[in-house]
């Protein structure tokens, strides 16, 4: 069955074409109103707005014993950190990589395979309370292990004018057992 004939009369066509725009209107209606539904059943941490300060290390593992550590980097900001955990909670594909649902045990959120900018990982983020996170990233993919941790707690309410300050540093370190 043809929704429009080739041969039919234009003022058909035109009736036919704003049917099949109606349509599809809504189907559009039902995509965005199940992709919001989805953002509002959120089953992660909160947290409190605020300033937060963060800590983060990249390390490379070039021995079961034995890590070099990249980067180490601190930032201060006005955030709210469940904004961002909606997105690493969020079911995400990069490239072939599929995401994991998140394992909950307590107050440890543990992603057996997340993909992001490192390619899979296996995540474990774990809760102390509204005011304080840990998250664990190990590469599971390649011939150098990396891992990447940060540590993250809110040290304030934010500030009229929401003043963030990083303080990003470089620090090349060898870390023996």
């Amino acid at each position: 069955m043809r929704l429009c004939e080739k041969s039919a009369t234009p003022r058909f066509f035109r009736k036919c074409l704003f049917g099949l725009i109606g349509t599809l209107v809504a189907l559009l209606g039902v995509l965005f109103s199940q992709s919001s539904l989805a953002a509002e059943t959120f089953d992660g941490p909160s947290f409190r707005k605020g300033m937060w300060r963060f800590v983060r290390t990249h390390n490379v593992i070039s021995y079961p014993t034995m890590q070099h550590r990249l980067v180490r980097q601190e930032a201060t900001r006005c955030v709210d950190p469940t904004e961002a955990m909606k997105l690493t909670f969020s079911p995400a594909t990069v490239g072939n990589c599929v995401s994991a649902k998140p394992e909950r045990e307590n107050n440890t959120y543990v992603f057996a395979k997340r993909c992001d900018n490192m390619g899979p990982v296996r995540t474990v983020i774990t809760v102390d309370s509204e005011d304080a996170y840990t998250e664990f990233n190990e590469l599971i993919a390649g011939t150098v292990p990396k891992t990447d941790f940060v540590t993250a707690r809110r040290i304030s309410d934010c500030e009229e004018e929401a003043t963030s300050r990083d303080d990003s540093s470089v620090v090349v370190q060898r870390i023996s057992p």
